[in-house]
């Protein structure tokens, strides 16, 4: 028999298994006696709770004195049991939420392609970064710049959140913004647009004449560990001679993406080890592509970074790789996993623990919050100017240990 009929014939025995399980299973449904014992229990019970529902999801429909969604009971129904867990971090997703946090997930935004600083600066607001080809960058605006107007209205007594407001937009509008550049007012005309926005950006920090590489991860997206990468190799291509990791407020992401983000830094070791009840203890080795294995190097941390954030500063922690500035990170010692439902909706529920390189478990005892990382060297921000304190002191930190 060739090849080609030896594959048919097993998609033909594999068809025709497919639906004799069908009619056995359309038989015992009907039939439950002829099973087994121990088959006919199980089978009992699940099509039992099965109609249970079914039943009075109909019962609710048909007679309750005004008419019901039972597509949305039913939704309610399964949000509340996930609930009843008593897990902030496990959810159900009906289809309509679910394909919102899906958009929320997607790092795309309108506007004009600047981040900026968090507290108001000399009359404004000042530009932190500028998305490289997005329509700020195209229109010469740079970090440090200082925005001082919109549309003619004033940013002077203004909170960040307000200026942002005004400057963000649907794509396709304009906005016209009086910039502070260099010590210069000039005002300049931008049309909004809908941006990929990237999760890792970098530059080049100068520390009493060493150069140290800045970069910032923002969460643990699919592409997270590729852009990083490409910000590590920036920074040494322009020569630096330490690196400072910022993962303040990046609330995580993605495990694998977490290991690869380590790798980065890691030649050879365990990146973190996870533990569920319906899976078996697996121990994610670095990847052994690391590109920056020896540059010294600092983390920076606070309260807001958590889950695979802290799932890379302990590892870098714990192989002595790094050294930790901030303050004790959130302590999360949980995964989840997210499962799509038929009909659109999803389930993300935590379905094991990890624990750091030194065997660690970071939380509180399942899903309570625990005490987190540790940092090498502690410090507070300046409540005046959240952010500055804390990355000079990671500077003079990274500073002192190049040689």
């Amino acid at each position: 028999m060739s090849l080609h009929a030896k594959a048919l014939l097993r998609r033909w025995l594999a068809a025709a298994g497919a639906i004799v399980l069908l009619l056995v299973g359309v038989w015992f449904g009907g039939h439950p006696s002829w099973l087994p014992s121990p088959l006919r229990s199980v089978f009992v019970s699940r099509t039992a709770d099965e109609r249970l529902v079914q039943t009075t999801l109909n019962l609710i429909g048909k007679d309750y004195y005004r008419p019901v969604n039972t597509q949305r009971l039913l939704n309610t129904g399964l949000e509340q049991a996930v609930a009843s867990l008593d897990d902030p971090y496990s959810h159900y997703f009906p289809p309509a939420l679910y394909r919102s946090f899906e958009q929320q997930t997607n790092p795309q935004v309108s506007g004009i392609g600047v981040e900026v600083a968090v507290t108001p600066v000399g009359g404004g607001i000042e530009v932190e970064e500028v998305i490289q080809s997005s329509p700020a960058a195209h229109a010469g605006l740079q970090h440090g710049d200082i925005i001082t107007a919109v549309d003619g209205h004033s940013l002077a007594g203004k909170t960040v959140a307000a200026g942002s407001k005004l400057i963000t937009g649907r794509p396709g509008t304009s906005v016209t913004l009086t910039i502070r550049q260099h010590g210069s007012l000039r005002r300049v005309r931008i049309t909004r647009a809908r941006l990929n926005v990237p999760v890792a950006a970098s530059r080049l920090l100068d520390y009493h004449g060493k150069r140290i590489g800045y970069l910032v991860l923002s969460q643990f997206t699919p592409t997270a560990a590729a852009e990083l990468g490409a910000q590590v190799q920036q920074m040494l291509d322009e020569h630096a001679q330490g690196l400072i990791l910022d993962l303040r407020n990046n609330p995580g992401g993605l495990l694998a993406q977490a290991v690869a983000v380590a790798s980065l830094f890691i030649e050879h070791g365990t990146i973190v080890t996870t533990r569920g009840r319906s899976q078996p203890t697996q121990v994610y080795l670095a990847q052994g592509d690391a590109i920056a294995p020896t540059i010294p190097m600092v983390v920076l941390v606070d309260r807001g970074t958590a889950s695979s954030a802290e799932i890379v500063t302990a590892a870098l922690k714990d192989h002595h790789r790094a050294l930790v500035v901030g303050t004790h990170t959130y302590g999360k010692g949980v995964f989840q996993e997210l499962m799509p439902l038929p009909g659109g909706a999803a389930l993300d529920i935590t379905v094991g623990e990890f624990y750091t390189p030194d065997g660690q478990n970071l939380g509180g005892g399942g899903v309570k919050e625990g005490k987190g990382i540790t940092p090498n060297v502690y410090v507070y921000d300046n409540p005046n100017a959240p952010g500055r304190h804390a990355l000079t002191v990671a500077e003079r930190t990274v500073a002192a240990e190049i040689r």
